[in-house]
């Protein structure tokens, strides 16, 4: 399998919402199944959207560890276990929309599977409150802040056809390669 890479067109389209009467479609479950074993196999990686692996559908799939330390505290830095230990877990996104946010942005350290080897900060809403629907059809709510926002509005970007480095002022300063 492979991560699609900015300069395909794909990343670039806005995706379609999945039909509801869809989540629980076999179809549905195998976008969602890819995503997952996409992602479990990429150490870098803590989200990825359905467009990142060629699906033009609303759907992305984030990785459990953003609710738990280190990423809620600082990472890594102060002597958290390695990321491989535990078998990844996932959270998945159908139909997501963001119905609040804070006007108070941040400055975050940000990279992108589709945009290998680039980081910069990217200034998001601190706090946001997203809506979507869960694989098994069921619609909830959840708040975030900090890294786990910021990684929620990254993903929906990716539907809206919005890459990162989008966000960039400066554009001589895109290519930090770290």
């Amino acid at each position: 399998m492979a991560i699609i890479k900015k300069g395909n067109k794909l990343l670039r389209e806005e995706s379609k919402k999945v039909n509801l009467s869809d989540i629980k479609s076999a179809k549905i479950k195998a976008v969602i199944q890819r995503m997952k074993d996409e992602l479990a196999q990429r150490q870098e990686g803590v989200a990825i959207a359905a467009p990142q692996i060629g699906i033009n559908l609303r759907i992305f799939v984030l990785d459990k560890i953003l609710t738990q330390p280190p990423y809620t505290q600082k990472r890594k830095e102060e002597g958290a276990p390695e990321e491989k230990e535990a078998k990844k877990e996932f959270f998945t996104f159908i139909n997501p929309e963001i119905i609040k946010k804070s006007s108070k942005k941040i400055p975050l350290n940000e990279g992108c599977l589709s945009v290998p080897g680039v980081y910069e900060n990217i200034k998001r809403s601190e706090k946001i409150t997203i809506e979507a629907y869960d694989e098994n059809g069921g619609i909830f709510r959840q708040s975030a802040s900090k890294i786990l926002a910021q990684a929620i509005q990254h993903e929906i970007d990716h539907l809206d056809g919005i890459l990162f480095i989008d966000h960039v002022r400066d554009r001589k300063s895109k290519i930090s390669v770290g």
